[in-house]
């Protein structure tokens, strides 16, 4: 729509894209950092603000400048929400922190899933002004965050009246070399984590078309199947890393898919659409889990850690999409299969995260 209304090329369809994950991938570990030092009562109901007004701009710009600041507004409003909530829920979760963590992922992963059904439903029949219906979403947003805030400012007033100067000396449950090293080993297995996903994410249906000469409409709901599975997984995984600990589950999931992703691009499709469910549910459990260890790595930085892995998470993310499909175009569609089925073979390095035992109270 964009393309057609304003007469856009390629080119500038990709820097729209670009603008947005630079501001949401970026700032993330920037507004953690800020909001670590001066904690803000009303940052998520700001973040929803910027979010807001890039809405309202994207609906009604009638320049391409305006749609760059637009989705750089929107950029904005991710960044400050996932460090701040991933804190906020971390923070209220208590030792219940991968429940809470995964409950507070699953959202997302439902946004993601319905978003654009909700845009080819909306939108798509009439003209851009109809994304101005979205501002309802932001209403129920800034509604939600009421008794949030409350909670986290009577929250900020007790650490501050009782244990504000332990949590500022709080010890890392490492020593700073230890930590460096296994907060690389976590960069690995995102890396291995989202480069999978990037390649299931944009390009299964492709595959699956290529392969057994399918349907764009029986490709989009064997793609609904993979999409429900990380759901699933996201929230299973957290209170299993609650259970039996963090380092097990981010082993265990990562490491347990490379079966079912190795064998997903070499069997028939119902096989294939079994193994795409089993791949997608045991690669998201991972997440919740990797997020909370880094965070325990870090006590005293729950946001910047969490904006930090949430921005690389998103950045490994665009960027694996951008290369897979030029890898698609050069080599095919069964390659990158082939290629990206063996990614979650690095999980095997989740054996050398150091055990984090007696762990701070955030």
């Amino acid at each position: 729509m964009l393309k057609d209304d304003l007469s856009l090329n390629f080119a500038q369809i990709g820097l729209i894209t670009l603008v947005y994950q630079m501001a949401a991938s970026i700032f993330q570990p920037v507004v953690g950092y800020m909001f670590d030092r001066h904690p803000f009562v009303f940052s998520l109901p700001l973040g929803m603000v910027s979010t807001t007004i890039g809405i309202v701009l994207f609906a009604c710009s009638p320049t391409l400048s305006g749609i760059f600041i637009a989705v750089f507004m929107v950029g904005i409003g991710s960044a400050t929400l996932h460090p701040e909530a991933s804190r906020i829920t971390s923070l209220a979760g208590h030792e219940r922190r991968g429940f809470a963590q995964s409950v507070f992922q699953v959202g997302g992963n439902l946004g993601g899933s319905i978003g654009p059904l909700l845009v080819a439903l909306i939108v798509a029949p009439h003209d851009r002004r109809y994304v101005l219906w979205f501002l309802v979403f932001a209403a129920l947003c800034f509604a939600a965050m009421r008794p949030i805030c409350s909670w986290y400012k009577n929250y900020l007033a007790e650490q501050a009246s009782r244990t504000v100067k332990n949590l500022k000396t709080a010890k890392l449950p490492l020593s700073k070399k230890r930590t460096a090293f296994a907060i690389g080993i976590i960069v690995i297995l995102i890396f291995s984590k989202y480069i999978y996903m990037a390649c299931m994410s944009s390009y299964f249906t492709f595959f699956l078309i290529d392969k057994f000469g399918i349907s764009v409409s029986a490709s989009q709901i064997y793609l609904f199947v993979f999409v429900v599975s990380t759901a699933i997984g996201t929230l299973v995984g957290g209170p299993f890393g609650d259970k039996y600990g963090r380092k097990a589950v981010i082993w265990v999931s990562i490491l347990g898919t490379a079966p079912f992703s190795i064998l997903l691009p070499h069997v028939g499709l119902p096989i294939a659409v079994v193994m795409s469910f089993c791949s997608g549910f045991m690669l998201s459990s991972a997440f919740p889990s990797i997020l909370l260890y880094a965070q325990e790595l870090l006590p005293t930085r729950l946001g910047m850690i969490s904006g930090l892995f949430f921005g690389f998470a998103f950045g490994v993310g665009s960027i694996a999409s951008a290369a897979l499909g030029g890898f698609a175009d050069r080599y095919g569609i069964e390659a990158v299969f082939n290629f990206c089925c063996l990614t979650p073979l690095l999980g095997i390095v989740a054996a050398f995260l150091p055990n984090l035992r007696n762990r701070p109270e955030p």
